[in-house]
């Protein structure tokens, strides 16, 4: 890629098209421009279906030059904070219409400054609590979850008119299951190193998969990779030749 040329890269969902892009780039998320295209659909009953799409820049490495004093952390400007206030605010509402219309009582709230493995910051998480258990809202492989995230923000931009990169989550599902997933890559790594054979993890979605290839992005003895296809599509770890 030359300049500011963008390449344009798709798979089923907006993550599985990052991650093909960042794998065939060889960069890291911080080291790209992601622009979404289109977050694609999995249409009525899977048909009509249309891929997500993102075009991607690389970033210009910046000048080496000293760094100058840091300034102090400057508060957020008044108006920026009310906007992002009422954009939360809209998706709340929204994403409790839609839970309520489901036939499921719980409640919304709003978390900030949340670490979502394997995931982007976000401005803010949609957090659905309930007393009893809310696994109708996570489904098989967070498939249902990843469905009302996307819905949610289709609504919730077609409102403001405006893209949102905020996340829902259930009962902090996504932090538990991010969490579980990192330490399992730790420990599969360390069996790897230790019979230098390989390892295939169960398959995956996309996020999923990419948790596990930032877990051990930096280890000294194996590297990762995915293989397969569709939904059977799985994380390998190797030893380092």
């Amino acid at each position: 890629m030359r300049g500011n040329e963008s390449v344009e890269f798709t798979g089923k969902t907006v993550d599985e098209a990052v991650e093909k892009a960042l794998a065939a780039l060889g960069k890291t998320r911080d080291e790209v421009e992601i622009t979404v295209l289109s977050e694609g659909s999995r249409g009525l009953l899977g048909i009509g279906g249309e891929s997500a799409r993102v075009a991607v820049r690389v970033l210009e490495a910046p000048a080496q030059t000293p760094a100058p004093p840091e300034p102090q952390p400057a508060q957020p400007p008044a108006a920026e904070s009310a906007e992002d206030d009422a954009l939360a605010a809209t998706a709340k509402e929204t994403l409790e219409t839609i839970i309520r219309l489901m036939g499921v009582q719980a409640r919304v709230e709003i978390l900030r400054n949340v670490e979502l493995p394997g995931v982007d910051q976000v401005p803010f998480v949609l957090n659905i609590q309930a007393d009893e258990d809310l696994g109708i809202l996570i489904g098989r492989r967070a498939e249902t979850l990843s469905a009302l995230q996307y819905l949610t923000r289709l609504i919730v931009g077609h409102k403001t008119k405006m893209w949102s990169d905020f996340a829902v989550d259930v009962q902090s599902y996504r932090v538990r299951r991010g969490h579980a997933l990192q330490n399992l890559a730790r420990r599969m790594a360390e069996r790897v190193q230790e019979t230098h054979r390989a390892v295939a993890l169960e398959a995956m979605p996309p996020a999923e998969r990419r948790i596990v290839h930032l877990a051990l992005r930096d280890h000294p003895h194996v590297v990762t990779q995915s293989i397969g296809e569709g939904e059977n599509r799985k994380v390998m770890i190797l030893p380092k030749e």
